[in-house]
């Protein structure tokens, strides 16, 4: 009984920076992080989640630090009786979490950059040495030296590719990357290398 009171007197102080109850101030916290919640569990906007868990962990850290800076060195308490955690624990389990919650999200949203990065390059091969060269998608149209064979190509959008199997002569679509690569024929079987057709 008497932790419970402790800690409903706690939750009614006033918090030093903005003069709100914690009380309010938690809920306040609590209806921000059900919102990116769940955003981060039922949409598909990646890049929104993750930017405001990190908006939301950077302010935690910087109001804790700010109350640090007071000299306000106490807890709210919030597991102290529930869970019959001292305050110096329950400090340091906001401060772990948040702090978890920061590097995780940073390190997801860039890894997502990367991804996206990745998905917008494209991949051709060069008409005379057959090699594959990757380009990032803004640089279509400009004239480059192979890396394989410094002959001069200009990067372009890469079309599916036609033609005849040696064999069975029966038409053949594929990737221009794949080009000079031996497969088999999806019709007759027989190991063939992919051309361009005459």
């Amino acid at each position: 009984m008497v932790g419970g009171l402790v800690e409903n007197q706690q939750l009614d102080m006033p918090d030093p920076i903005f003069g709100l109850p914690f009380r309010r101030l938690m809920l306040t916290l609590g209806a921000t992080e059900l919102l990116a919640a769940f955003l981060c569990l039922f949409t598909g906007k990646k890049t929104l989640s993750l930017g405001l868990v990190i908006w939301l962990s950077i302010n935690f850290m910087v109001y804790r630090i700010a109350l640090w800076n007071m000299g306000w060195h106490r807890s709210c308490g919030l597991l102290i009786d529930p869970l019959r955690l001292s305050l110096a624990t329950t400090d340091l389990i906001f401060s772990l979490s948040s702090t978890f919650l920061l590097v995780g999200s940073i390190t997801a949203l860039w890894l997502e950059h990367r991804k996206l990065q990745a998905s917008e390059s494209l991949k051709i091969s060069c008409h005379s040495c057959g090699g594959h060269i990757k380009f990032a998608i803004q640089n279509l149209g400009q004239k480059i030296p192979c890396p394989h064979c410094q002959t001069t190509i200009t990067l372009r959008k890469p079309e599916n590719l036609k033609m005849a199997c040696f064999f069975c002569k029966k038409r053949i679509e594929f990737p221009a990357h794949a080009l000079h690569q031996k497969i088999s024929c999806p019709h007759c079987k027989m190991d063939i290398t992919l051309k361009e057709s005459a």
